[in-house]
């Protein structure tokens, strides 16, 4: 082994390394010594599996003139060095630090770390140790944060978080400081329960029943199924007895009914006789026969062999799997390799991939493979949740102190825009839909899940119903579904249309505390961690094929996001400070990627194949957005059917009949199941309504009289001139019969009846029912009655004249 190397890795493989190659053995860590020449990088020749050399390190290298070098080789930026966070694995980038004297505008923390004095004695500890908000620093102030108030059935804890009552006194510490699990009595259960490791009882008779009952799944490990004739030397007689196998057939009977020893099958070949009937391989035993299977087939009825669908697992391969006859195939998406050792797709085409993940104050970068992180975005007050535009190029970002959603370009991160900055309260979530251009957020406070479009001008509320502590929240434009995590007492992770349509529950069993969830468009599955269970699990876009990958408290004690790309899955988790890696398919292969990080909080992975390009129907329509007035969303495409796009209106307005136009107090149009006709005008002073019902007529509501003054200055004379004229005509014809002897006669067969119906046909197989804004005007013997929606309605007019 070279001394002059700085590595880790995790089998025995070698490495081609420039000018002479390095057998590196599992588990060795070597260094010393200055590099000499022609050992300052690795060539990427590999003989091994990049996944087995996960662990590898970079070989010392020249440290950018931005970053410092550590002792033991390892490169960081120049702006990690002296923060009072250890950024080195050894920490000699906070070794030998003056005491940092802050500027007149900042707070120095009693780590000597500086903040903002703006976000001193604000009720929210900025500082690691909570100092900005101790009381001697906050004169005029108690510099406490006012006392959260919880929900019914939560649970206060001392570091001011609520969590789930029923988690008091559970075994498992929720609280930031584990004061949930303070002053609790040992748990006991009745002699006829089961103890979980969580501390809860379950019935005795659950245990080891197949189906995990405890929280933690305990009552279902460690269970053994004992079988007394299990095994290929046993055999079980009919009358009950266990005997070896080698007993059967021999001439004795060892069976209390003589079931060893049959007449008829004994010492009889039946797989001479037309194979048996077997479909493949026959083969004779001393009793009978069997049927046997090769390789990649399995029995159906005994005799019959049909081959396996390997790619029935889900995760066989890592994005497309072809089942062959016997066998499968791995296979790989446009811009990605195969690498035939692993099975896995690696990315080939666009720009190195990296990480940006946050850490409350700063938004940070790291480059794939490497340990080495920069500071993106700086002075932030509490960045909790995070999201990228890969095509635009584009970082948006959430935060909860402040209460606000940002955006920046990734090119130029020091100057950001607002992008919403009212009714917001606690924007936990945050996804954005690289193809239609808008961003999606939860508010663990309002209870809501909302759009908007990525420059905030226009936003509207999807779902404000059933949601008790929405958390995380992603996106997949290609199949315009949403998928969102809800850690409330029921808790679950639920599904909908990006246009909030089509709302459903993926997953409510064997879930508590789903903080984070992501997924990967290429495979169309779902991952997610659980911090109250401790699992990373995986879960088909439909509800299928889940899987729990990790299930670990040690190696995810209190996960909180997470990320996937090629064959990895990437979180980050607050107990252990710091971003782990492992196999998205097995779970195996996990990997610290980034340690000694504080506050690390949501991750996300930035590369253009992440985020395929699909095709935006409402840019694509004959008309501007869709035809919209408002927001134009994608519709969930559940089957060939479905419409490509809807119109969504603001939160005080709602859809017009024409389901694109938004209107003031309007509902949906509804099918009305009248069976009798009926019409008539109101006129009152702002407008006149045309109300129209039946099988064959349709109904809107009243249109605002502002939409339409042009219309309420020419109805209203028309009418009042109408109104004038007959009058007139009433009058003239009163003074005639008085005044002139008549007779009149009627024909009540041509008479208009005052019950006759006015239909109004769209369709003749569709029965509706219309209100809207009319206008009334008369030609000759007709009155016509004018609406935007309702067409012309005409109604016949008759004046019976004296003879």
């Amino acid at each position: 082994i070279h001394r002059n190397l700085t590595c880790v890795c995790v089998c025995v493989c070698v490495l081609q390394v420039q000018p002479s190659a390095v057998r590196i053995s599992s588990g060795v860590r070597a260094g010393s010594a200055s590099p000499a020449a022609g050992f300052m990088t690795c060539s990427r020749v590999r003989l091994c599996s990049e996944r087995f050399c996960s662990g590898l390190v970079s070989v010392l290298r020249t440290c950018a003139d931005e970053e410092f070098r550590c002792r033991s080789g390892q490169c960081v930026s120049l702006a990690f060095v002296c923060d009072s966070e250890s950024d080195c694995e050894d920490g000699s980038d906070e070794a030998s630090c003056p005491v940092p004297t802050c500027s007149p505008g900042s707070f120095q923390c009693n780590n000597s770390v500086c903040v903002p004095r703006l976000w001193a004695c604000d009720g929210d500890a900025d500082c690691a140790d909570g100092s900005d908000e101790w009381p001697q620093n906050c004169p005029g102030g108690t510099g406490q944060k006012p006392r959260t108030v919880c929900r019914d059935h939560e649970f206060l804890c001392a570091s001011g978080e609520c969590v789930h009552g029923s988690w008091r006194c559970d075994g498992s510490g929720d609280c930031a400081d584990g004061s949930d699990e303070h002053n609790c009595t040992a748990p006991t259960c009745r002699p006829d329960e089961f103890l979980c490791n969580d501390g809860s009882c379950v019935p005795g008779m659950r245990q080891c029943d197949g189906n995990p009952d405890c929280r933690d799944h305990s009552d279902e490990t460690d269970c053994v199924t004992v079988h007394a004739c299990a095994g290929p030397g046993r055999f079980q007689c009919r009358s009950g007895e266990c005997i070896s196998a080698d007993r059967v057939c021999d001439g004795q009977r060892d069976c209390r009914d003589g079931s060893d020893e049959p007449l008829k099958d004994c010492n009889t070949n039946e797989c001479l006789t037309n194979n048996g009937g077997c479909s493949h391989t026959c083969s004779d035993l001393k009793m009978g026969y069997e049927c046997v299977c090769p390789a990649g087939f399995h029995l159906i009825n005994r005799t019959h062999c049909e081959d396996v669908d390997e790619c029935a697992d889900a995760d066989r391969c890592t994005q497309i799997c072809i089942n062959l006859p016997g066998s499968f195939r791995c296979d790989c998406k446009d811009g990605f390799e195969l690498d035939h050792m692993t099975k896995d797709c690696k990315a080939v085409t666009g720009s190195g991939a990296f990480l940006l993940f946050s850490t409350r104050h700063e938004v940070r970068k790291m480059a794939l493979g490497s340990r080495t992180y920069t500071a993106l975005i700086r002075r932030q007050k509490n960045v909790v949740a995070l999201d990228v535009d890969v095509h635009n190029d584009t970082i948006f970002w959430s935060d909860l102190s402040l209460k606000k959603i940002y955006s920046a370009a990734a090119a130029d991160p020091a100057h950001h825009s607002t992008v919403i900055d009212s009714r917001i309260s606690r924007p936990e979530g945050l996804a954005v839909d690289w193809v239609h251009g808008n961003i999606y957020w939860t508010d663990g406070e309002l209870r809501t899940v909302s759009v908007a479009t990525a420059d905030g001008s226009k936003r509207k509320t999807l779902v404000s119903e059933g949601l008790q502590n929405p958390r995380a929240i992603v996106v997949d434009p290609q199949r315009s579904f949403m998928f969102w995590t809800d850690w409330g007492e029921a808790a679950r992770i639920e599904r909908s249309g990006l246009n909030g349509a089509d709302r459903t529950a993926l997953v409510t069993d064997h879930i508590a505390w789903p903080n984070g969830v992501a997924l990967d468009v290429l495979s169309g599955r779902l991952y997610w961690v659980d911090s109250k269970l401790h699992t990373l699990s995986s879960i088909g876009v439909n509800g299928d094929g889940r899987h729990t990958l990790i299930q670990d408290q040690h190696t995810l004690p209190h996960p909180v996001a997470l990320a996937v790309f090629e064959e990895k899955v990437f979180w980050t988790d607050v107990s252990n400070n710091g971003i782990w890696s492992a196999s998205r398919v097995t779970g195996r292969d996990v990997a610290a990627v980034a340690e000694h990080l504080q506050w690390a909080e949501d991750i996300v992975l930035y590369h253009s194949l992440r985020q395929p390009s699909g095709r935006d129907w409402c840019r694509d329509a004959a008309v501007l957005n869709g035809g919209c007035e408002f927001l134009c969303l994608p519709a969930p495409q559940t089957n060939t059917h479905s419409p490509k796009y809807t119109c969504a209106c603001p939160d005080h307005l709602s859809l017009a009949a024409d389901m694109r136009t938004c209107v003031s107090g309007a509902s949906r149009p509804h099918r009305a199941p009248a069976s009798t006709y009926s019409s008539s005008c109101l006129t009152h002073l702002h407008s006149s309504v045309c109300l129209f019902t039946g099988n064959n007529a349709e109904q809107e509501l009243v249109s605002s009289p502002s939409q339409h003054p042009r219309v309420l200055y020419i109805t209203l004379p028309i009418v009042a001139v109408c109104l004038l004229v007959v009058g007139s005509v009433l009058l003239w014809r009163h003074w005639r019969m008085k005044n002139t002897n008549t007779i009149h006669f009627t024909n009540p067969v041509y008479q208009k009846k005052t019950d006759d119906t006015v239909h109004i046909f769209r369709s003749p197989t569709h029965g509706y029912l219309f209100a809207g804004l009319c206008s009334m005007f008369s030609e000759g013997s007709q009155c016509f009655y004018h609406t935007n929606i309702c067409r012309f309605v005409s109604v016949n007019t008759h004046f019976i004249t004296p003879s």
